[in-house]
């Protein structure tokens, strides 16, 4: 049986140690990943997306929320649509695969005001609402948040890589950058 040249058997293994899958968050759902595999979620407007990433052991995770709080809710059974209930849950999750709890760090993204309303109810105000809710969780957590780019109003689409924490973010019209 023939063997491959060495040279070329190294370059083909780093070559597949590459190719990474990214992993699709829904509206109101959230996921994990293992590096080199990334994770996406599309379409955040007033909705913040939460990456979270052990450094050491590259686990990430993403969270695509929708409402600020569990409790202003009654018979909702998604935990991940809320801010207090979808961050632990990530955590959560994370800590099973493998991560450590005291090293995680988050990045956050979107909390858009999409619509420009005169008047400026708590319920029009959902992005900024969204936003605060994620940062209190954060920091109740223990979770500092490394980078932010939230408001405006404008959507985002957002990528994270846990294995270098870069959150690329999208936006229609904006050139693409990495917080």
């Amino acid at each position: 049986m023939k063997r491959f040249c060495p040279l070329w058997e190294s370059r083909f293994n780093r070559q597949k140690e590459r190719r990474a899958n990214i992993i699709k968050v829904g509206m109101a759902d959230l996921n994990t990943c293992v590096s080199p595999d990334g994770i996406t979620t599309l379409g955040l407007g007033s909705c913040v997306g939460i990456a979270i990433r052990d450094p050491l052991t590259k686990i990430g995770g993403l969270a695509h929320i929708m409402l600020p709080d569990s409790k202003e809710i009654k018979n909702n059974s998604n935990i991940y649509k809320f801010a207090d209930t979808g961050i632990e849950e990530l955590v959560r999750l994370m800590v099973e695969k493998g991560a450590c709890r005291t090293r995680l760090v988050a990045k956050i993204a979107g909390g858009a005001q999409m619509f420009a309303f005169q008047n400026k109810s708590d319920l029009v105000r959902v992005g900024e609402r969204n936003v605060q809710a994620s940062k209190k969780k954060l920091a109740e957590m223990k979770i500092p948040i490394l980078a932010e780019e939230t408001g405006e109003n404008f959507g985002r689409t957002v990528i994270f890589y846990p294995e270098t924490g870069d959150y690329v973010i999208r936006t229609a019209g904006r050139p693409e950058h990495v917080i």
